[in-house]
This record gives C-alpha cells, sequence and structure tokens, in this order.
C-alpha cells in the first residue's frame, strides 16, 4: 500500500496521504481518523443491475461510514486544518446537510465557531440533528442552495477572518480526493468505471483529480485497458435537479435526494472536464428509480444509504438497459466502483416512508407465529 504507516491505527487521511496534499510541519491537523471506508463487493446487486450474461464486478464505496456519515469529512479535515493555520475565527458554511454536520464536527474539534445557512425545510433530519448538536449556529433562509451559497460568500467578504468551507475552497477537493487513493490502494489498481451522485460536484472533481495524480505518481497498480488510463467517469443527477444533462443551471432544483438537490454547481467547469476527459458521461434518473435503488442496496447487499447516495447505482441499472454497457463489452475482468456518499440514518424518514410499518400484535406466542410465518389459523 502506498501510504505510510498502514498496519499501526489509521491516522486519517491527511497523514495517510501526506505526500499529496498541501500540508507541511506546520499545519495543525484537525482530524477524528476519517477516510479508510470499506469497498464492498456487490455481487447480489450486480446481478440486478447489470443483468443476465457477463455482468462486471461491482463494489460500493461506503463513505457514510466516516466520522459524521458522509464523504464531507475527508475535505473538511483538510478546509479546517488549513484555516486553523490561516488563524481563523470562525468557519461558515452553505448546506442540504452533510457539509454543515461535518463542518460542525470539525470545528468543534478544532475549537472553532461555525455558522450554517440551509435552505429552509430542505435539510434531512438527521443531518440537521448533527448540526445543531455539534454546537453550530443555523441559520434557515428562505429559498434553495444556491441563495444560501450566495449569502455565506458575501459574509465572507465582509468578514475575512471566517473561513468559507464549502466546495469551492480548494482544501476541501484536496482532501475529498484521498478516495481515489483509497479505491486504488484496495483494488490494487483503478477501476474501470467509477459512478458518482452530482450535486455541487466537487465530489466527481476531486476523484478524477485523485486518479490521475495517483497514475502520475506511479500508483494505483497495472491498468487494464479495456476503459482507457483512467476510470471513465459517470456522474449521475436527479431529473428535477440536473443542469449537466440540460446544459445550464436550473433555478429551482426539485427532488427527493436533498444531498443533490442542487441547481448551480459550483465546480461546473471541473466536472465537466473529468467527465470530458476521461471519456465519461452524465445522466439523468428519475426520483422514483432512484428509490428502487434505494431499497435494493438495503435489500440485496445490507448497506443503508441516504437517497442521493442511491443515484449512481439507477444510474447504472439505466445504462445498462440503454446498452451502453453492452456496446463497451463489460464483463467479468471489469471493475466498476459506486460512491456511496452518506449514511442512510441521515434521512431515517425517508426510509420509514418507503418501507412496511411495523405490525402491532398482542404478546401472545401462538398469534405472534402465526403472523411470523402466515400460518392460517388453526392449523
Amino acid at each position: 500500500m502506498e501510504h505510510e504507516g498502514r498496519s499501526a491505527a489509521w491516522p486519517g487521511v491527511i497523514e495517510a496521504y501526506r505526500r499529496y496534499l498541501p500540508v507541511d510541519a506546520s499545519t495543525p491537523v484537525v482530524t477524528m481518523n476519517e477516510g479508510r471506508t470499506p469497498l464492498i463487493a456487490a455481487p447480489r446487486l450486480a446481478e440486478v443491475v447489470f443483468g443476465e450474461g457477463r455482468v462486471p464486478r461491482l463494489y460500493l464505496k461506503f463513505e457514510g461510514l466516516n466520522p459524521t456519515g458522509s464523504f464531507k469529512d475527508r475535505g473538511m479535515t483538510m478546509a479546517v486544518s488549513k484555516a486553523v493555520e490561516a488563524g481563523a475565527k470562525g468557519v461558515v458554511c452553505a448546506s442540504t446537510g452533510n457539509t454543515s454536520a461535518s463542518a460542525a464536527a470539525y470545528a468543534a474539534r478544532a475549537g472553532l465557531a461555525c455558522l450554517v445557512i440551509i435552505p429552509k425545510g430542505a435539510v434531512a433530519s438527521g443531518k440537521l440533528a448533527q448540526a445543531l448538536i455539534y454546537g453550530a449556529r443555523v441559520l434557515a433562509v428562505e429559498g434553495n442552495f444556491d441563495v444560501a451559497l450566495d449569502l455565506v460568500r458575501g459574509l465572507v467578504a465582509r468578514h475575512p477572518e471566517i473561513t468559507l468551507v464549502n466546495s469551492i475552497n480548494p482544501y476541501r477537493l484536496e482532501g475529498q480526493k484521498t478516495a481515489a487513493f483509497e479505491v486504488c490502494d484496495q483494488l490494487g489498481r483503478a477501476p474501470d468505471y467509477l459512478a458518482i451522485p452530482v450535486g455541487n460536484a466537487g465530489n466527481i472533481s476531486a476523484y478524477w483529480q485523485g486518479f490521475k495524480e495517483y497514475a502520475a505518481a506511479g500508483q494505483g497498480g497495472a491498468k487494464r485497458p479495456a476503459a482507457g488510463a483512467w476510470p471513465l467517469m459517470l456522474g449521475f443527477q436527479a431529473e428535477g435537479a440536473a443542469p449537466f444533462i440540460a446544459g445550464s443551471f436550473v433555478d429551482k432544483p426539485k427532488t427527493l435526494a436533498t444531498a443533490i438537490r442542487i441547481g448551480h454547481p459550483a465546480s461546473w467547469d471541473r466536472a465537466r472536464r473529468a467527465v470530458n476527459e476521461s471519456g465519461g458521461r452524465f445522466t439523468a434518473i428519475t426520483d422514483d428509480e432512484i428509490v428502487i435503488a434505494y431499497r435494493l442496496l438495503a435489500r440485496l447487499e445490507g448497506v443503508f444509504v441516504e437517497p442521493a447516495s442511491a443515484a449512481p447505482v439507477a444510474g447504472l441499472a439505466k445504462l445498462t438497459r440503454d446498452g451502453y454497457f453492452a456496446e463497451r463489452g463489460v464483463g467479468p475482468e471489469t471493475a466498476v466502483v459506486c460512491v456511496l456518499t452518506g449514511n442512510g440514518l441521515k434521512d431515517p424518514n425517508r426510509a420509514r416512508r418507503v418501507s412496511v410499518a411495523p405490525e402491532v400484535v398482542p404478546a401472545d406466542l401462538d398469534l405472534v407465529e402465526d403472523r411470523a410465518f402466515g400460518r392460517e389459523a388453526g392449523s
């Protein structure tokens, strides 16, 4: 493995991949040992997603097992560490949920104040609870994420002692690129395809940066030629919030997948470049398709994610139906990595809405047995 200390206790992404990051001995590392999330083989899900025949190897990079339950922690350890190094008095972010949770947690660990601006009524309960319990000052504003981001930009312009920690902060993407390093370390090579949800588009940009940097450094193992020098980057958006498919910003994005309900992606140019350079594509899926994939992940592989994380699974199924993978001759030698960005406990209400409610029965053994095993009365 590339990084130092792999056999020792995991030190977090900055120490693990220090040589690839803009830090030095004077940088005060603020970490909660983020990273080293599992890459889970998903053969049952692969059979459903890709159908019968030459099914590729499908892996789930489960970023929901980071300290605050999402991939945001990779970037936040860098952003907050550099904020402390620069003498910041606090941090601020706009958020659809996960950024706020991560910013609040890392700010608390660093002893910094944290201000969060969220769209009113648009943040899942689990994410909001995190920001609040970590001690952030949370303001809900009328308008969507893009309105909130404009406001925090204005605040930082007036208060330079506060650091903005959204993905427009370049240190965020520096931290997030470490997930690409891990995927290569875990697979022993770069994957052929990388499927990922796209909202503000920082994460797809960071993965692409990471794959290119690791290859340039001679890391990532031997690459099979099926998909070229690097993975094909497949970015998935919800139909109601799909500016990359529309080719222009969406002023009123709509989707139940709140983490990707963003119409003005801050990393527009970087994300476009990642897809174009890799030979990949953006694809839109419906909310119904997202819900189907959300349930399949849990029921076939035991992986509980927030709805936005299910978008790439839904997207892979759609591309299969459209003949995309058949045209490219994928098979058992092909490695497809699906990035699951957030934990299902971020949005518990959604899980309850799409599941069967518990059935209430009397505390009687015979009745419980009948209901549990479907026996007819008196049989």
